[in-house]
């Protein structure tokens, strides 16, 4: 392996183990004073449910779980609500699109009980700025904790 890239990955445990290791908040009580870029993971109890990674944390977690938030903007929730469904896969029509799914008289009631779920869901977040050691700590996390809802599919 590339030396500089095996750097990278090594520095990737410690970050992690922060992360871990932090008492978690919920979206609705979060701290006054947190970092801006990282990674945050949502988790139910013991059980891990999502990271992802923002360069505006708070503002990225409220856009998860805020009532009005669009398909596009509550991604988390939105998969939940396709797990919940069991409408998991994409269809790439304009009946089947995103925006029409949230409209649905089925799915769209859970979307919002997603989104509001969510607001209550322990979370932790850890500081990265750099965009790169940010993406990295997403995908690591997200495959040592096997999060259900994570997919870095290709769309």
């Amino acid at each position: 392996m590339n030396p500089k890239f095996a750097n990278v990955i090594e520095s990737l445990e410690p970050a992690f183990q922060r992360l871990i290791q932090m008492d978690p908040v919920s979206a609705e009580r979060l701290p006054r004073t947190m970092p801006t870029r990282g990674i945050y993971l949502f988790s139910d109890g013991a059980t891990h449910l999502y990271v992802g990674r923002s360069n505006n944390i708070r503002r990225r977690i409220a856009l998860h779980c805020r009532a009005g938030s669009q398909h596009n903007q509550a991604t988390f929730a939105f998969r939940m609500a396709r797990h919940h469904t069991g409408q998991t896969e994409a269809a790439y029509t304009a009946s089947g699109s995103r925006r029409e799914m949230a409209k649905d008289a089925v799915f769209g009631p859970v979307f919002v009980a997603s989104k509001a779920r969510i607001r209550s869901l322990d979370l932790r977040f850890v500081e990265e700025a750099d965009a790169t050691r940010q993406a990295l700590l997403e995908i690591y996390t997200a495959t040592v904790l096997v999060t259900p809802y994570n997919d870095f599919e290709n769309h």
